[in-house]
């Protein structure tokens, strides 16, 4: 919990304009607009009701600790998210339904009161709603607009306008949080502050009746546009707007590839990640975030609402495979504009091609992104596609090349996928081998036959580097990297045990100090091979790595399969993509009922709402950490497609 806010979140919901994460109560935690990376609006949005026969103060309904209880779950194949709540006192129920309007900036929050009791009952529906608009909370102002009979908060460029087509019965514009905890809103009109609240009066709702008050916050980049959203909202009835856009969902899914099997739970899932990836690429610009952020303040990671070419270049080749090809051809244009002069492409950016926070250019994210072009064009067919790429594809190769270390033939230092060390990565070298090979087929298509030798001899190069300094007799298990950058207490002790260490200066005299191998069991071992091809599955040395995997990885207990031997992130739990990654392996070596166990490990780790985590915590077997993480989704999407090429799922 950071900021009356949960790392972990139960559902999403958005149109790729808009994203908001929800809890199981039917809180939304946080709202972005108009990109799904950045900015981030809410500070807190909160629902509930007060009774005018004086029960003291309002009862939030989307709090347990006020009494209520909630079911909470999807309507069925949609991004629509509805709850639940019941309380075991008030005699009302509320069912709050969640969703983005396709195409339109406005969000519907749709609410349904029914009286439950045996007498007529009366109470204000209270909705305070407070922004700290592009993630600041200073220099906002809220306002009430008489005409538009909606709250208003704004920020610089950025508008929300809360109204609904139910006309409200009070206001407060400011300083609004114990008014509307005392249901005694003051019809203050304009602060220079953060939050607001509305109410409407509910008067005398019969046994077994029900009242709808749909709220809508609509978006602009001036009042003008935002007030006009909010009118077109309250244009037609809300149900009306639930109709269009469940049909759109329905649509949507229809559309794609039909799940390769009529199984009932791996179909529900897959549904669900085909939605949740629509969610996840950006309507404006292309781009695919890695998860809808949590941690905004790093608080225990770096944050994830960004676009890493790595991720990226295993969901679109998902993308494909489930019929979205599409939103491929987007991302991929996307990539185009992030590509560094130099022909690299750093860490990970923002959707609108900035650099975002980095820990320095990891080698795997360019050379995943080539590759990935390539998986889409030997998908798609796509000449248009393959000219469009091309002059990136050459200015990436090209810089591959350049990073290639002559005594090992791996590539130089770089950090590891996982962020957290400086090494010639054996994952990273995989995934150059990946890029380069794919480069060198573009070249061959292009008539280029002098690039395509000078790339493809180049990933010989790495190959060669690998099977020449890479395997790890020892340990039965390829090593994870040579010359691993150390803490100096860490280079004494290796040099102590007779290990091969060495220092270098660097131009201003600084001295770093190394290890020559790093012989620690990592999951991304398996990248050599799949999807890479560096090492082919049924190498004997492949075959021992994974072996080696699965005993040192496999987590007790619960199961699954944890990133590498003294992982800590997190807690160092098990992961869902780690364990569909050792999945992807015995398939390609032709192990399939091993396969489905980690595809059945990784389903009945899905939260109650159908998303796939990225960690399961070890001891427990619950969500540990990230929800949804459009990665993992991917992971499962090629999964049970790889098993379906097969005839074995």
């Amino acid at each position: 919990m950071i900021n009356d806010k949960p790392y972990l979140i139960d559902a999403i919901t958005g149109n790729s304009r808009f994203l908001a994460s929800l809890g199981n109560t039917g809180r939304m935690y946080r709202l972005w607009w108009p990109n799904i990376d950045f900015p981030q609006h809410v500070d807190k949005i909160r629902s509930g009701l007060f009774f005018e026969n004086g029960l003291g103060g309002t009862s939030w309904f989307d709090e347990p600790d006020y009494g209520w209880t909630h079911e909470a779950a999807y309507v069925q194949d949609t991004n629509i998210f509805r709850v639940t709540a019941s309380h075991r006192s008030l005699p009302v129920t509320a069912v709050t339904v969640d969703y983005a309007v396709p195409g339109e900036d406005f969000h519907v929050r749709d609410y349904t009161f029914t009286n439950t009791g045996d007498e007529p009952v009366s109470f204000q529906f209270m909705f305070y709603s407070s922004f700290n608009i592009t993630e600041n909370k200073l220099y906002n102002t809220v306002f009430f607009d008489e005409e538009a009979d909606a709250i208003v908060h704004y920020r610089h460029r950025y508008f929300f306008s809360i109204g609904s087509s139910n006309v409200c019965t009070g206001f407060q514009a400011g300083f609004a949080w114990e008014a509307a905890d005392t249901g005694a809103l003051r019809g203050s009109v304009i602060e220079m502050t953060t939050d607001g609240s509305l109410s409407w009066k509910v008067a005398d709702l019969a046994p077994g009746a029900s009242v709808t008050i749909p709220v809508y916050i609509a978006a602009g980049n001036d009042r003008f546009e935002s007030l006009a959203a909010l009118a077109k909202a309250k244009s037609k009835p809300s149900n009306e707007w639930f109709a269009e856009t469940s049909q759109y969902w329905h649509e949507f899914v229809a559309a794609a590839t039909p799940c390769p099997t009529d199984d009932p739970e791996i179909k529900d899932l897959y549904v669900r990640s085909l939605l949740m990836f629509k969610l996840m690429s950006d309507e404006k610009t292309g781009s695919i975030v890695a998860a809808p952020e949590f941690d905004e303040n790093f608080t225990r990671c770096g944050g994830y609402s960004y676009c890493w070419g790595r991720d990226a270049a295993f969901i679109t080749t998902a993308l494909d495979k489930a019929g979205l090809g599409s939103l491929t051809d987007r991302f991929y244009d996307w990539a185009l504009t992030a590509q560094d002069p130099d022909g690299s492409w750093q860490q990970r950016h923002f959707h609108d091609g900035s650099l975002a926070p980095s820990w320095g250019i990891q080698l795997d994210e360019g050379a995943s992104l080539i590759w990935g072009m390539w998986e889409h064009y030997k998908h798609t067919g796509s000449r248009d596609f393959a000219d469009r790429v091309w002059p990136a594809v050459a200015k990436g190769a090209a810089f591959l090349v350049t990073t290639l270390d002559p005594e090992t033939g791996l590539p130089r230092p770089s950090r590891d996928l996982w962020e957290e060390r400086e090494a010639e990565h054996t994952y990273s070298a995989a995934a150059v081998f990946g890029g380069l090979s794919a480069a060198a087929s573009f070249a061959e298509l292009q008539g280029k036959a002098d690039l395509a030798s000078e790339w493809s001899a180049a990933a010989s190069q790495v190959s060669a580097g690998l099977s020449d300094h890479g395997f790890n007799e020892a340990r039965d298990s390829f090593y994870r990297a040579l010359k691993l950058t150390v803490y100096p207490h860490v280079y004494h002790e290796a040099a102590e045990r007779g290990e091969q260490v060495f220092t270098k200066t660097t131009a201003k005299g600084y001295v770093t100090h190394h290890v020559q191998h790093d012989p620690v069991i990592d999951i991304s071992l398996l990248g050599i091979s799949v999807p890479f091809g560096a090492v082919a599955p049924e190498d004997a040395r492949m075959q021992k790595t994974a072996d080696v995997v699965e005993r040192e990885l496999t987590m007790p207990g619960v199961g699954g399969i944890k990133r590498y031997e003294d992982d800590t992130y997190a807690g160092g739990n098990p992961w869902v993509l780690t364990t569909l990654w050792l999945a992807h392996y015995r398939i390609a070596n032709g192990q399939y009922d091993e396969a489905k166990k980690h595809l059945r490990w990784a389903m009945d780790h899905r939260t109650h709402t159908g998303l796939l985590p990225e960690q399961v915590d070890k001891a427990t077997g619950e969500t540990a950490w990230v929800v949804p993480l459009t990665w993992s989704h991917a992971m499962f999407v090629l999964t049970i497609f790889m098993l379906a090429e097969k005839g074995r799922l």
